[in-house]
């Protein structure tokens, strides 16, 4: 699909993962824009949450990713208020707590593979018919690991790399429709995720430590946000930020094998792995979030 600009005014905009991080932000901007936004979350507060957004042009409803029956009535809901729905953004995830594949609990994988990759195709199955309907959009969050090495988080990284294909392929899948597809590639934004996931964790610390510190420059969820909608708006079929990951996605073929070799020899890298493989495998307990 040629890129066009894509007027957000009164579009309705589904958010999956919408009561925090990413997708409250997310929710705002469009509101900000001249959108309708729902958000879909767990969160009993959920409804509330939405109706504090806007009286007139945001809601909430509590929805389950990981049931598709869940996503079913919250589509319904969202069309039963505002009439249609233009987008879907599949926003929400979780992240395992940081260590080896060795260490990691069968249940925790279950997890992120539950809310990460089977939560988004049935966001996307549940408002397939709306959004062709009104030849619309999807957004997928999906995250630089889904090309940069996932080591000490192989899981999550292994989830974000399904979530690039799916919206690979549904650009090509829908294109005859008029619907066009947007992947967001994000590195760390600073959402309560990040801060309980990641933060705080000694061993977590360590093995960030041995990356490259250009690399792990935060950004808030608002600058997330704004990528997304711009991107919305343009019908882009990608967005990065920072920015500065853009270039090593495009070079992904030449540079990953490179860095993978390196970082299989670097002291400090195996240094940093070998104490997470020590370290006793605890449960994924959270719930699914926004990123």
């Amino acid at each position: 699909m040629s890129r066009t600009h894509y007027d957000l005014r009164d579009k309705v905009v589904m958010i999956t993962g919408g009561t925090g991080g990413i997708g409250s932000a997310t929710a705002q901007e469009l509101l900000r824009r001249g959108a309708k936004a729902a958000i879909a979350d767990l969160d009993p507060q959920t409804p509330r949450i939405g109706a504090a957004m806007s009286s007139s042009s945001a809601m909430g409803v509590v929805a389950d990713v990981r049931d598709r029956e869940s996503l079913d009535a919250a589509v319904d809901a969202v069309v039963g208020r505002f009439g249609r729905l233009d987008v879907a953004i599949a926003n929400a995830g979780i992240l395992a707590r940081t260590g080896t594949l060795r260490t990691t609990p069968a249940s925790s994988v279950e997890s992120l593979l539950a809310v990460n990759v089977t939560g988004v195709v049935n966001t996307v199955q549940a408002a397939m018919d709306q959004v062709i309907a009104q030849r619309g959009q999807f957004a997928l969050i999906s995250s630089v690991f889904a090309f940069a090495n996932g080591m000490g988080t192989l899981p999550y990284a292994m989830t974000k790399a399904a979530v690039e294909q799916l919206g690979r392929g549904l650009r090509v899948e829908l294109a005859s429709h008029g619907v066009s597809t947007l992947i967001a590639y994000f590195a760390m934004v600073h959402t309560a995720m990040i801060t309980q996931g990641v933060d705080g964790d000694p061993l977590a610390d360590r093995l960030l430590a041995t990356m490259p510190q250009t690399m792990l420059k935060r950004i808030a969820p608002e600058t997330a946000a704004a990528a997304i909608v711009d991107g919305l708006a343009r019908r882009s079929p990608a967005v990065f930020a920072p920015s500065r990951w853009k270039p090593l996605s495009a070079l992904r073929g030449l540079v990953n094998p490179m860095l993978d070799s390196r970082m299989s020899r670097d002291l400090r890298t195996q240094a940093a792995l070998a104490a997470l493989d020590a370290r006793a495998a605890t449960p994924t307990t959270a719930e699914p979030k926004g990123p």
